[in-house]
């Protein structure tokens, strides 16, 4: 047969036309693999969900980014952008990940000429991992702290802090008695803040001096890695049984920080300044960005996380409610966590006379500096700092445990003969990542935390979705997609998911997108700007991972045998490796296919390959 008739050629005769052949390396003609694991129960499934989705961002970052666009009004765009991108995007990517019964580097065998998209993933998570598990070791250094018989951000009588430390209510005597002197009130810094940089940190002057190692933080940071590696040494096996201790927790100490908190003096000030709607804020585009940017973030679409604890559902699963269900706690979660911040700063601006405004803040200034100020002046202030931050280590933890087994997991996947030696290879990870971490423990290791902080993940995560929606909605095709899912989870689905895929979910995408980069300020540090160099570091950080997608693109298109037409149609097919893992569902989705889906499926000979076609 000719060139052009077997680029052309479609083989529809019965369902063995599209089972893989025997040299396609499945498990129909190739020898028995070890086995991935699985989830011994939806209820594991769904509390890693949640645990990975509800993070540090939903105490630190909403309730600010709430207050700061317009309070109760916020809501509004919060709430839409929910359920016009999140919610399909966590379906979605549930549906892959669970569907095909592999990670995110393999879950592009249905459209392979897009798999840079995978090794982006991994890429980012490796970058992020490595800072994120710093961010989760202060709490460890703040909880031993907290076991002294005063807590020693209190005052201002310890060897780290500077002539400029005053306390809150110094600073309104100041005010009042004072107040010609505004540069001195400027200059000042409360003992949390100097307790923070000075003794925690031991910050340098300024990124241009990295320092020395920080040693109590270095030690803090080896505990939290190990800590990680006995959570996921076995996988999912050691997963779904911490999960059950460190995502259901957190919501425990939260509820008991918002009774102490609510039945505090000044505490309803705060909690109506957090809700209080400002509806001329919904006429500012930014809070609008704010809000997608939020919703986004916070859910983890992107990172490879859904994708990979969906891939250890059995097939048959009915992820549909699991991806509304787990969205919704987080929203939940994070309104939430804003009346817990909000009644303490309530609390705090009545005791030192100043306005809630000023005493607001959002990111680590308010889990390291302001509440652990509000904290001291608590009664018993040892058991909600030792609280307070033990929630927000149990939050951190569970978000970087996923993102770190997104990343064994496409490993193992990509060569499966690794799983049998799980172990060695989570322990050579986290060894990896342990190394590239120490950078982040140095005196001047907050500034290049930062710096990846602001420029690694943002735009690469959202050309990650892009790509994912674009394969769902067009090179593999929406109507596929759907075939896919209904037969996976045994019933019709609502018109509304392919809808959001196609069109509505990348529209918001590409909003995202667009606003990230235009509404991106000059990165700075406590007011002090980063130089050039640095700059340039954080764009390497951020093209490292983006470039993977057109790179591996164009290496598909230029070294696959055969011409860029046929290479085109090849990578824009689904692989004859995609599907269901498993014979017997392989086998039935085949006759679905066949005899039940919207379109026939059938193999495409191009070039001399066999390739998937639906």
């Amino acid at each position: 047969m000719a060139r052009n008739e077997l680029k052309a050629a479609i083989l529809v005769d019965g369902p063995s036309s599209l089972a893989p052949r025997k040299d396609s390396g499945t498990s129909s003609g190739s020898k028995k693999q070890p086995d991935r694991g699985s989830w011994a129960s939806k209820t594991e499934f769904l509390l890693s969900c949640a645990g990975y989705a509800i993070g540090i961002g939903n105490v630190w970052r909403f309730p600010y980014l709430c207050y700061r666009n317009g309070g109760g009004a916020f809501l509004v765009p919060y709430l839409l952008m929910l359920f016009l991108c999140g919610i399909p995007l966590f379906f979605m990517e549930s549906s892959m990940g669970q569907f095909g019964s592999t990670g995110c580097i393999t879950m592009f065998r249905m459209s392979p000429l897009f798999k840079g998209a995978g090794f982006a993933i991994v890429i980012v998570n490796v970058i992020c991992t490595m800072y994120y598990n710093v961010i989760i070791a202060y709490p460890i250094l703040f909880i031993v702290m907290s076991l002294r018989k005063t807590l020693p951000w209190e005052d201002c009588d310890n060897p780290w802090n500077t002539d400029h430390c005053l306390k809150l209510g110094g600073v309104t005597q100041l005010e009042k008695n004072v107040t010609s002197q505004m540069n001195l009130i400027a200059k000042t810094k409360t003992p949390a803040d100097e307790f923070f940089h000075n003794h925690i940190l031991k910050i340098s002057d300024s990124i241009d001096h990295i320092g020395g190692i920080v040693w109590p933080l270095f030690v803090c940071n080896i505990i939290s890695w190990i800590i990680i590696y006995l959570c996921i040494c076995n996988g999912v096996k050691t997963v779904g049984k911490v999960v059950y201790f460190t995502a259901t927790f957190p919501f425990v100490i939260l509820f008991v920080l918002f009774v102490r908190g609510i039945t505090l003096p000044g505490a309803m000030d705060g909690v109506l300044f957090y809700i209080m709607p400002k509806w001329s804020e919904l006429l500012n585009l930014k809070v609008w960005a704010d809000a997608a940017i939020q919703i986004f973030f916070s859910l983890g679409p992107g990172w490879g996380g859904i994708v990979n604890m969906a891939s250890y559902n059995p097939f048959r699963n009915n992820n549909r409610l699991d991806s509304i269900l787990v969205p919704i706690l987080n929203c939940g979660t994070s309104i939430f966590a804003g009346f817990v911040v909000f009644s303490v700063l309530g609390f705090m601006a009545h005791k030192t006379g100043l306005p809630v405004s000023s005493v607001a803040t959002g990111g680590p200034g308010l889990a390291f500096v302001t509440y652990p100020e509000a904290i001291t002046m608590l009664p018993f202030p040892q058991l909600w700092s030792i609280l307070f931050f033990f929630m927000l280590y149990l939050l951190g933890m569970d978000s970087c445990f996923v993102q770190i087994e997104a990343i064994i997991t496409s490993v193992t996947d990509a060569y499966p003969n690794l799983r049998k030696h799980k172990l060695l290879v989570t322990l050579g990870s986290l060894f990896v990542l342990f190394l590239g971490s120490i950078i982040f423990v140095t005196n001047g290791g907050m500034y290049i935390l930062q710096v990846f902080d602001w420029y690694a993940a943002s735009i690469s995560v959202i050309s990650i979705c892009l790509v994912e929606v674009i394969v769902v909605g067009w090179t593999y095709g929406c109507k596929n997609f759907v075939r896919d899912v209904e037969f996976m989870i045994g019933e019709k689905i609502h018109w509304w998911w392919p809808l959001c895929w196609k069109y509505t979910t990348p529209v918001i995408l590409s909003f995202i997108f667009i606003t990230t980069i235009v509404f991106n300020t000059r990165i700075t540090y406590n007011g002090m700007p980063y130089p050039a160099w640095a700059v340039g570091l954080g764009w390497c950080s951020c093209l490292v991972s983006i470039l993977c997608i057109p790179g591996y693109a164009l290496c598909y298109m230029i070294f696959k045998k055969g011409t860029w037409r046929e290479n085109f149609e090849r990578g824009t097919n689904p692989t004859n490796k995609w599907g269901p893992q498993k014979p017997e569902d392989r086998e039935a989705w085949e006759t679905f296919c066949k005899t039940e889906g919207r379109l026939l499926c059938g193999t495409v000979v191009i070039n001399g390959e066999s390739v998937t076609k639906c």
